[in-house]
């Protein structure tokens, strides 16, 4: 029988067909969790206070906006803003009415978000006044945008010499009613726009719909891999980067109360929002946690357990034990790490724990955690060799990392990067991965940063997080360089906490006994910082330009 045959012959099921689209996300949380918050602190200081009743109404005012400046169904609208209640009214208000919401990392060099708003062909562009220098100097190289829009009041309008009709956000808001009827169309219909960061090459964009947003939200939402409800959300994570992990649709579907720090995400501002809000919840890539952390050790009179956190959720690159270990240690609540990129939407796996795990020793426990966990309900995972035969979940053999699913991409926008899928319809993530039997990978490397020394492979994310165990630490990197015998050897590049006292060899002496002999690197060096790309991801690319010339100790042994 052939499949056409079997589809002709088949019973379909006699349930309502109604498109998943991202409207609905915030018509369900105005009728059904109406008054829970929306908490911001503005570019311009002062906290607002706002609900998904409010937010509802102001997106259906922002779509007749947008409708009158000629918006209409996949015409690409652009943001250069942080997390803030006026961000968040553009994800359903653009998103809504069939545009596409195009959030713009600000904090990309100038050349790249030039390109990346020229290629999106961006017509209407948001900001918050805190990027009108740089709009001033890049505006008249943007050869699509007809509009740019402050996101403020009229008190606070910037002058941009360069954009003589600069609208303002909230008067284009009070011109316009909020009695708007959010269209229906298929639900495979693009609704979002995020760029990689193009750490090689040109950034490259990722194209959303609606049904994988949606499909995506409702995995979020679940108790098996973040659960929102009840949930007092401080998302530092920027709406920028990869829809803010999905966390304002899963928040308007479950009611969850969301924070949101606005520009201000240095420690001291984090920590007194979070205690000022009670978030029990909060989530944030490895580098805000580092600079929390770095607050309160410099105010070791607060007690960090009265912040009342349940769940500090860490994604964009893999934290150290060290940083799992310090989370408990202060909060007195485990840290969960997830795994995803900008072409998963960008929920991949999580590690939270099985059942059999719960009554192990902290330290069992620890091991778990330090792992990217296990893949969530509509991901599919493999780890396969260079000739792309699949690899053993054996915890041991480790390969590259490939994924499919209804929220992972299936190419790139304008089809940059031609054919990115397999023969099984899978997706090459460029991570290098071992996947255990229970299901949790454990990230080696990047494919291009694992360090090949001697026909063998050095793991430079395991290298950097047992130097982060040692206490003078804040920061660590490895990188291969050149080598006459061995192709390639490590370099540890470390930067010491403030007034700690650390020397190569004490560096050296300590990884002993954390990692085996060969592993242990050629050379260490410290430095004041280290560079990370604009999503806090440690930018190796500038260290191996920098350390080129680099000549290792061992180089003439």
């Amino acid at each position: 029988m052939t499949c056409a045959s079997t589809l002709e012959t088949s019973m379909f099921g006699l349930m309502q067909d109604r498109p998943l689209l991202i409207s609905s996300l915030i018509e369900h949380a105005a009728n059904f969790h109406g008054q829970a918050e929306i908490v911001a602190r503005t570019v311009e200081g002062p906290i607002h206070r706002s609900n998904y009743r409010t937010i509802s109404a102001r997106s259906r005012q922002l779509a007749n906006a947008l409708t009158a400046l000629g918006v209409i169904q996949s015409t690409r609208v652009g943001t250069l803003a942080w997390n803030t209640h006026r961000h968040m009214e553009l994800y359903f208000g653009v998103s809504g009415m069939g545009a596409i919401l195009h959030t713009v990392n600000p904090r990309l060099f100038a050349e790249q978000i030039i390109y990346i708003i020229n290629h999106a062909e961006d017509e209407v562009l948001f900001f918050d006044v805190t990027f009108a220098p740089l709009l001033e100097k890049i505006a008249g190289q943007l050869k699509t945008v007809r509009h740019f829009v402050a996101m403020t009041e009229r008190v606070h309008m910037p002058q941009i010499a360069a954009i003589p009709d600069l609208l303002c956000y909230e008067d284009l808001l009070a011109a316009h009613s909020e009695n708007y009827a959010w269209p229906q169309f298929d639900e495979r219909v693009a609704s979002s726009l995020c760029y990689t960061s193009g750490t090689t090459g040109n950034p490259k964009g990722v194209l959303y719909s609606h049904r994988s947003t949606v499909l995506h939200s409702m995995a979020a939402m679940s108790a098996d891999v973040i659960g929102m409800p009840r949930q007092r959300v401080m998302l530092i994570v920027p709406l920028f980067h990869a829809n803010a992990w999905g966390m304002i649709y899963a928040g308007a579907m479950t009611g969850a109360k969301l924070v949101m720090p606005g520009p201000h995400l240095d420690g001291k501002s984090v920590y007194e929002m979070m205690r000022a809000e009670r978030t029990n919840v909060a989530q944030g890539v490895p580098t805000v946690w580092l600079m929390l952390f770095q607050y309160l050790e410099e105010h070791p009179e607060i007690d960090a357990h009265e912040l009342g956190l349940e769940r500090v959720t860490v994604g964009g690159s893999a934290p150290p034990r060290a940083m799992v270990e310090r989370c408990y240690r202060l909060f007195g609540c485990h840290l969960t790490q997830g795994w995803g990129m900008t072409e998963t939407s960008p929920l991949g796996t999580i590690g939270n724990l099985l059942p059999k795990h719960e009554n192990l020793p902290l330290e069992k426990i620890f091991d778990v955690r330090v792992k990217q966990g296990r893949g969530i309900y509509g991901v599919e995972l493999k780890i396969v060799d260079d000739d792309q035969k699949r690899l053993p979940h054996d915890g041991k053999a480790f390969g590259r990392l490939l994924v499919r699913g209804p929220w992972v991409a299936s190419g790139y926008f304008k089809g940059e990067g031609g054919e990115v899928l397999d023969a099984e319809g899978y997706f090459d993530t460029g991570d290098v991965a071992t996947i255990d039997p229970d299901g949790y990978i454990q990230l080696v490397d990047r494919a291009k940063d694992v360090i090949k020394s001697g026909g063998e492979w050095i793991s430079s994310i395991d290298l950097e997080n047992a130097a982060m165990g040692h206490p003078a630490v804040q920061e660590a990197a490895v990188i291969g360089v050149s080598h006459p015998k061995w192709q390639e050897r490590p370099l540890l590049i470390i930067v010491r906490r403030a007034n700690a006292q650390l020397d190569a060899a004490q560096m050296l002496h300590y990884l002993e006994s954390k990692v085996a002999k060969w592993w242990l690197p050629d050379d260490v060096v410290f430095v004041e910082q280290l560079p990370h790309t604009a999503t806090g991801k440690l930018q190796k690319t500038k260290l191996r330009e920098q350390f080129r010339e680099h000549v290792l100790s061992t180089a003439h042994t």
